[in-house]
């Protein structure tokens, strides 16, 4: 038995983990006690990642789709076949998505920007527009980068109001705090206080000093209306230089917590103490999550959250809403943040952040002319189950002249697809959490060196490359055997040989000149000699540590070595550091207050003061034993509360006569759906987890538990203009018997 360290890559937290080892299987997953930022916690994921790195659902080896069949190739044929379809394609009709699992991955963060140069492509599509790119736009339109993000200082603040979010099952989301729940207890025990606004009683509303109802997708009626207040009795206290504070003055006047009741539902003595209690607290934070981006008026929302941490003085402070400093920061040029510098063929939708909307991804390939989208690269991504409409994008892959998916699973996606590259196991592969620290709560590094080897792996021999196995095959199928071996790629190769295939230098050429060039250009006049690592992934994150504020090249002493050999459990990097207005990029080199983007989008949300409401919405629900779809083949995760049910009011239920089922309806589909009366949801709204309706997957447990899609009733027409990010809460409903 051997005891191994490591940090979890299954959601934001980035808890360290302490795995048992016999060879290369694991026996058991512990929290990390000497973790500085995590110090032993551990949720439910966690302490399954064994049982996730070796499923046995998990692929093995490469597959070519020929038909409805698929077999298993070696690498080199699979990498010929990719060569063979890309080719054909040019640069213009093809597209990249990129999964929320590329967030976790340190190929996904090194390697996913030069593929997409690679591919030539402006069809570039992500997750981001299904969760949080309102976050992302409203942070560039006020500080001038979209990843200069403010998260609650949540070891020292005083108050914190939190909207949509609920950690205590999610973990947290945009603010990486391990052990939030704890964080949270915390900040009661020295006397602070907590109130949480949500449509649901969630597990983190239950632990609140204060819950709120709001009506779902109204979050900013509610914080245009305490901002009104704030105004109107003079309790704007700014610390900071802004530009703006006048118009956004002017366009409160029209939100007094008296008129927004009507639109959100929360009385207006509540909206008024909450403005109070912001300004009185010593220090307060403002915190909104994912319930609150994937609404209509995501960016809005957002930065209106900002909008009265600014306000209330409590911007930029300890105990408000802070920067990190991220170990592998690099600089940051000073020019306007923009977005919209070019638009999708068919909607007209505009780019955010160099992507479109995964809502139009669709109509991109379904739609003819001249630059539709006929080749789809997908990376660790499953948009057919989570994108709006997703019965729709399922159908509109099935039109592609091209798919490749670097991908673990056959799934709902990567089914469609004609080659499939599968990475190796978590172990195999280092890992280092780029985007995450860019959230923490507190400045933190940590590197986990792979654990075990990347095997050798079985391939096929001639005559086992004949055998061939369903595409829509269920579970428990046989797979073809795979008698010979060959030297399995590491997902940074995967994801290097792509980008090499796509500039066009062929399946065999060198992924190494790719790296050779990219650290070339980084390190600048730094010898890349001095480099420590074992791959060129390892010598990249070296070279960016030592660049970063902390650096060996930048007056620190930091480098990957120290990280590694010093620190395996982490390195303790000190709380949040006052920043502003240092990293500001705002052309005026202030906080702008008052973008004119969002000031035109608030005129509509004016428009929406007196709109009537439909008598059902519907909003998501988050799962602590759950992350999206890729977690339920994981036997021990599914069941219990990890269940795909309706949750609706007990009083809906007996007003409309419903039995243990329902039919739901949208504009966008239907489900028949089991309902999970509680009292924790409020009358009018429903409830339904994403991540379900697994159908056609070789995916045992989740097949045997497949619920439903939520994304069968959400509409890929309804986005937030300014971030085009997808509608998935506040979307009318209507339900009735079966």
């Amino acid at each position: 038995m051997t005891t191994v360290h490591r940090t979890c890559p299954l959601c934001e937290a980035v808890c360290g983990l302490t795995l048992t080892l016999d060879g290369t299987h694991v026996t058991k997953v512990t929290g990390d006690r000497d973790d500085p930022f995590s110090k032993g916690y551990i949720c439910p994921k966690g302490a399954s990642l064994g049982r996730l790195d070796e499923d046995p659902d998990r692929l093995s080896a490469p597959l070519v789709r020929e038909g409805d069949q698929w077999r298993e190739v070696s690498w080199p044929e699979a990498f010929a076949a990719v060569e063979k379809g890309l080719k054909a394609i040019s640069g213009p009709e093809r597209a990249i998505y990129l999964g929320n699992p590329s967030a976790h991955s340190m190929a996904g963060a090194l390697y996913g920007g030069p593929l997409v140069r690679a591919l030539g492509t402006r069809n570039v599509f992500s997750a981001s527009t299904a969760d949080q790119m309102p976050k992302h736009v409203a942070s560039g339109l006020m500080f001038g980068h979209p990843m200069t993000i403010a998260v609650p200082d949540l070891d020292r603040t005083d108050f914190l109001l939190m909207l949509g979010a609920n950690p205590l099952e999610s973990n947290g989301s945009l603010c990486t705090a391990p052990d939030f729940p704890g964080r949270l207890k915390a900040l009661q025990k020295r006397g602070g206080t907590f109130i949480v606004v949500d449509p649901r009683r969630t597990r983190t509303a239950e632990l609140a000093d204060e819950h709120v109802f709001i009506r779902p997708g109204t979050d900013a009626f509610l914080l245009a209306g305490i901002a009104h207040t704030l105004f109107a009795e003079d309790l704007v206290s700014i610390g900071l230089p802004v530009e703006g504070l006048a118009e956004v003055e002017a366009v409160v006047k029209d939100f007094p917590p008296h008129v927004v009741e009507a639109a959100c539902g929360v009385p207006a003595e509540v909206s008024v103490r909450l403005a109070r209690a912001l300004a009185a607290a010593p220090s307060a934070a403002v915190y909104g999550r994912i319930g609150t981006c994937t609404a209509e008026f995501g960016t809005v929302t957002q930065w209106l959250v900002d909008v009265l941490n600014v306000l209330t003085g409590n911007l930029d402070r300890p105990g408000g809403a802070m920067f990190a400093t991220p170990a592998t920061e690099g600089p940051r040029r000073r020019k306007p943040y923009r977005t919209g510098r070019w638009a999708s063929r068919v909607r007209g939708l505009k780019e955010t952040n160099g992507e479109l909307p995964v809502a139009t991804l669709a109509d991109e390939i379904e739609t003819p002319g001249e630059g539709r989208i006929r080749a789809l690269v997908t990376v660790a991504g499953n948009p057919a189950s989570s994108a709006p409409n997703a019965a729709k994008l399922a159908k509109a892959l099935e039109r592609l002249d091209f798919m490749v998916s670097v991908d673990i699973y056959l799934n709902e996606t990567t089914r469609h697809a004609n080659v499939i590259l599968p990475p190796p196991r978590l172990l195999a592969t280092g890992h280092y959490d780029f985007a995450l620290l860019n959230f923490a709560v507190r400045n933190y590094a940590r590197y986990s060196p792979p654990i075990i080897d990347t095997p050798d792996i079985e391939t096929p021999s001639a005559e086992a490359s004949g055998a061939a196995v369903s595409a829509t095959e269920g579970p428990g199928t046989e797979r073809p055997a795979s008698p010979t071996t060959g030297n399995r790629p590491s997902e940074s190769e995967i994801l290097a040989r792509l980008a090499m295939i796509a500039s066009g230098y062929g399946a065999d050429a060198d992924p190494a000149a790719l790296d050779e060039m990219i650290i070339g250009q980084l390190v600048g006049d730094h010898d890349p000699a001095e480099l420590d690592g074992d791959d060129e992934a390892e010598k990249r994150l070296d070279a960016m540590l030592r660049l970063g504020p902390y650096g060996k090249w930048n007056g620190g002493d930091l480098t990957l070595r120290k990280l590694r050999d010093e620190h395996p459990h982490g390195l303790d990097l000190g709380p949040l550091q006052s920043r502003l207005p240092e990293i500001l990029t705002t052309a005026s080199g202030k906080v702008e207050l008052a973008p004119p983007e969002i000031i035109e989008d608030v005129e509509r949300l004016r428009a929406r003061l007196d709109e009537a409401h439909p008598e059902f919405v519907l909003i998501g629900r988050r799962h602590l034993r759950s992350n999206n779809s890729w977690l339920h083949n994981i036997g021990p995760l599914v069941g219990g509360t990890n269940r795909c049910t309706l949750q609706i009011n007990p009083a809906d239920v007996d007003r409309l006569g419903l039995g243990e089922h329902a039919l739901i309806q949208s504009a966008a589909g239907e489900l028949t759906v089991v309902l999970e009366p509680t009292d924790k949801i409020m009358p009018g709204v429903v409830s339904l987890p994403h991540g379900w309706g697994h159908d056609g997957v070789r995916q045992r447990v989740a097949s045997g538990n497949a619920g439903v899609n939520v994304n069968v009733l959400t509409d890929e027409k309804i986005i937030d203009p300014l971030s085009g990010n997808a509608v998935f809460n506040g979307v009318p409903v209507i339900l009735c018997r079966v």
